[in-house]
């Protein structure tokens, strides 16, 4: 049930990292959702790893937002 709480939180932080991250986006919005849900779901496994997040818990909306502003920014390095 984790998981899905992290899917659902990431699709809504994807979209807003979108709004949060200047310049321009060269994906539409199944990819900055997409973006959103790995970016949460690294946050949550990374925070599991390091100890910051108890098992099934899910990362927080501010560690998921972080996770996919990062992966944005990286995606439109990498595809620029």
């Amino acid at each position: 049930m984790s998981i899905i709480w992290a899917v659902l939180i990431g699709f809504v932080v994807g979209i807003i990292a979108k709004f949060l991250t200047p310049g321009k986006d060269p994906s539409g919005f199944f990819i900055t959702a997409a973006i959103g849900i790995a970016g949460s779901l690294t946050a949550t496994f990374l925070g599991r790893s390091l100890g910051w997040y108890a098992t099934g818990e899910t990362a927080g909306f501010l560690g998921a937002l972080v996770g996919s502003i990062i992966l944005l920014l990286l995606y439109r390095m990498i595809k620029r």
